[in-house]
């Protein structure tokens, strides 16, 4: 394996950790849903996606043919994560309104 590609395969799997850490941090730290909500759906979502960028060029180039389970897990993840992320918010929102009308 050249030692480019070994550089940026490293650069992959440590960008994508340092993401997943991030994302884990957030969710941890931050006090309310929303923002709660916000640290896995962008920062681990990059994360998990830069791991298996890294898995794919890793994988293609020792089978030494082209790996593109990698690519379609990371396109379905960064297609679904902000939509349920999404759907996430709304749900609460409207419980949260549902709360404050039962109050009054």
């Amino acid at each position: 394996m050249p030692f480019v590609l070994q550089l940026i395969v490293a650069f992959f799997l440590l960008a994508g950790s340092f993401f997943a850490l991030m994302g884990s941090i957030g969710l941890w730290r931050f006090n309310d849903f929303f923002m709660r909500l916000h640290g896995p759906a962008k920062a681990t979502t990059l994360g998990v996606g830069s791991v298996l960028i890294a898995s794919m060029l890793y994988f293609s180039f020792t089978t030494g043919s082209l790996r593109l389970h990698e690519l379609l897990i990371t396109l379905f993840l960064v297609i679904s994560a902000p939509v349920s992320a999404y759907m996430l918010s709304i749900a609460a929102k409207k419980e949260a309104s549902r709360e404050r009308s039962a109050r009054q």
